[in-house]
């Protein structure tokens, strides 16, 4: 193992180094601007996909007789303005505290109707209130409607904290963390092919093959790309981060994860090598395979369609933590890394993000090992082998020895 380990920092040295002194590198790093455009399109369908999931819901905390009169104005408004325009509603009990209900963690709610349809109180932080008073203040109306109560206006209380806006706080950084680790992967991992078919074409495999074991050399084509590919985020990042506080003298508006921004990011960049490496070993095997380029292209293009499946799905499981369609995400290896920088976002424990990179990585060994596996029987084989007589023709031969 340890000659392995030599062998593939003497490979991924020669590669680093070949990359990051060429011309094309110049190029690559311009490269991003492409992107950064398709981010910005994968930001807004990904922001009408989470319209359910990111709608404003309000606790009701009104006597039965109210709460149904409640729920049955926000129906006569729906068959009106569709489910997505109506704030959904919550019921609790009379008695129940707003600040509690608010604090609670799980709850998924961002404001407390209290009190009365008389008297109505809406409870929450101060953004949350000034976005919802309005349409509390219609749902109560159609309430009222028909009933002798006069028509006064909600009083408002404003809290500091309130969990279930913090909730959809860090499911937007969640879903921001997918999007960039999803583009960054996808840009980045396709480079392996192009690598493996080009020495495969110039014959410098063959030489490789003969110098030190095959793992080596997959596993440190795989390093040195990987390695190239930070060196790359590392250059993007100080200049976006440059560029925003030449432009914005105001912080990142980007709400602080549960496990906060120093382990987030760490996480960040741990889940990236493990998401890079997981495709990357994929592609680095269907690259030793292939022998043209379009041969790359046929092959890649269904792995490619379905790791944007795979996103898709690991996006769709963000709101669902702990069920079963995150925990399924979680556990298989190409969408783990999406699902575990959600989770990362949204809870502050770290067990689940040791055990996860560690199954990922298990996986990646097992991806290679694979890879070179069929590498070495479909195109290292010298010749076509000596052929192996079967049952029947054995048989003829011993009827034929036992004649003479």
């Amino acid at each position: 193992m340890r000659e392995i380990l030599r062998a593939a920092f003497v490979i991924a040295r020669r590669d680093f180094t070949a990359i990051i002194f060429s011309k094309s590198f110049i190029l690559f790093l311009i490269g991003p601007l492409l992107p950064v455009v398709f981010g910005v399109v994968a930001g807004s369908l990904g922001d009408r996909m989470a319209n359910d999931s990111m709608r404003p819901v309000v606790g009701v905390a009104l006597s039965p007789g109210e709460g149904k009169a409640l729920a049955a104005a926000r129906e006569r408004l729906v068959q009106h303005k569709g489910e997505r325009g109506v704030t959904a509603l919550k019921s609790y009990a009379e008695a129940s505290n707003p600040q509690a209900l608010l604090a609670r963690k799980g709850q998924g709610i961002i404001a407390v109707l209290s009190g009365s349809l008389e008297r109505p109180v809406l409870t929450g932080k101060g953004g949350d209130v000034d976005q919802l008073e309005g349409d509390v203040s219609l749902l109560v109306s159609i309430a009222r409607a028909g009933t002798a109560l006069p028509d006064t206006q909600i009083r408002t209380q404003i809290v500091a904290e309130s969990s279930g806006s913090e909730q959809q706080s860090r499911l937007l950084t969640g879903r921001a963390a997918q999007v960039v680790l999803f583009m960054l992967t996808m840009l980045l991992a396709g480079m392996v092919l192009s690598n493996m078919v080009e020495e495969k074409t110039n014959k410098i495999i063959e030489v490789l093959a003969a110098a030190v074991p095959v793992d080596a050399i997959f596993l440190g084509k795989l390093m040195a790309m990987l390695a190239m590919s930070f060196v790359g985020i590392a250059v993007w990042s100080t200049t976006a981060l440059v560029g925003y506080q030449m432009l914005s003298d105001s912080p990142l508006p980007i709400p602080e994860p549960a496990v906060g921004w120093p382990l987030f990011v760490m996480l960040g960049v741990l889940y990236f090598a493990t998401a890079y490496t997981l495709l990357g070993s994929l592609f680095i095997g269907i690259g030793a395979q292939a022998s043209t380029v379009r041969e790359v292209q046929t092959i890649s293009m269904p792995i490619t369609m379905s790791q944007v499946m795979i996103f898709f799905f690991a996006s769709y499981s963000v709101d669902r933590m702990g069920q079963t369609p995150e925990l399924v995400a979680a556990a298989f290896p190409f969408s783990s890394p999406f699902a575990m920088i959600a989770r990362a976002a949204q809870s502050d424990a770290l067990m689940p993000h040791v055990m996860a990179v560690a199954w990922q990585l298990l996986w990646v060994a097992i991806i290679i090992r694979i890879g070179v596996r069929l590498f070495r029987r479909n195109v290292l084989k010298s010749g076509p082998g000596e052929k192996r007589p079967g049952l029947f023709s054995r048989a003829l031969v011993s009827l034929r020895q036992i004649r003479t």
